[in-house]
């Protein structure tokens, strides 16, 4: 079945892969008419979260910020598909790297984990491997049917990235660790752990939730510097990402310092703009299992 699905879609993602830039947006509209205005896709959770964390508010407003949101997300998603057939030169124009600088300085020294929230396009940021010397890792979560994840990982092999599942971090990260073997990992990290594995509460947009802070252990573990991807969309189809230090020598870093100043910059980026987060994640669904030390 998974092969079967496979083969019927993929000619459609190819299909608009190939597509103009002027057809190509046109056609992310139409998605947004159906994903938004007929199928409603997980409208709900979005108004919740958006309501939630905007308690000030009024429903206009919420709304605006909802239509906006779902407009941003199937661009997206059409964007992460447009990767399949993007040059390498329109890629870098699209995707603007400021001041890159900083980890080719920091990449002499020792390896980069680069952390991105669910903001803007973090997809695209694969651009950076075609400046970095060091080899590129993308930490990412195994996608259910095989073929599409072969998929993903082939399209990353393009532009010089090896995915590696949150499982074989570790792993991956103590091999080259040991054969001083210098990496830049890039890690998608504002997900919601579940609540009975969470090792760190505190709050995020104001509201008490468990937070991964599985990059800061690897960080302190292996002395990696730490280093946040502030991604902004600067018009349609165009996006400039800053990278902001955290700590450039992990191993030196405080307890819990790392995770906290994540999240300081990540609510930074959506108090600016809203609109560009990924509101369909279920992120403040455990704020009512609070363990009583972290009340």
């Amino acid at each position: 079945m998974q092969l079967l699905v496979y083969i019927i879609v993929f000619p459609f993602l190819w299909l608009i892969s190939i597509l103009p830039y002027r057809c190509f947006y046109f056609f992310s509209d139409i998605v947004y008419v159906l994903v938004y205005r007929i199928i409603g896709y997980r409208k709900k959770v979005v108004r919740a979260n958006l309501t939630l964390v905007f308690p000030d508010k009024s429903d206009e407003e919420i709304k605006k910020i909802e239509k906006a949101f779902y407009k941003h997300m199937c661009d997206m998603f059409l964007e992460t598909i447009k990767t399949l057939n993007i040059s390498e030169e329109e890629l870098k124009k699209r995707y603007a790297l400021p001041n890159i600088e900083l980890l080719l300085e920091v990449e002499k020294k020792r390896s980069i984990l680069v952390m991105f929230p669910h903001y803007g396009n973090w997809e695209w940021s694969i651009i950076v491997n075609r400046y970095v010397k060091s080899k590129g890792f993308a930490i990412y979560q195994k996608i259910g049917n095989i073929y599409f994840d072969r998929l993903i990982k082939k399209i990353r092999a393009i532009w010089s990235t090896t995915p590696i599942s949150q499982r074989e971090t570790v792993i991956t990260m103590a091999r080259n660790h040991q054969k001083d073997i210098k990496g830049v990992y890039g890690i998608v990290s504002d997900q919601s752990p579940q609540a009975h594995l969470a090792q760190y509460w505190t709050k995020f947009m104001n509201i008490k939730v468990p937070v991964f802070n599985g990059p800061e252990v690897l960080a302190r573990k292996f002395d990696h510097a730490v280093v946040f991807a502030k991604v902004s969309k600067v018009k349609r189809g165009y996006y400039r990402t800053e990278f902001i230090p955290i700590a450039l020598e992990g191993s030196k870093s405080k307890e819990n310092e790392i995770t906290n100043q994540f999240l300081k910059l990540t609510e930074e980026e959506i108090i600016q703009n809203p609109a560009y987060y990924l509101w369909t994640h279920r992120r403040w669904k455990h704020r009512d299992k609070v363990p009583e030390k972290y009340i």
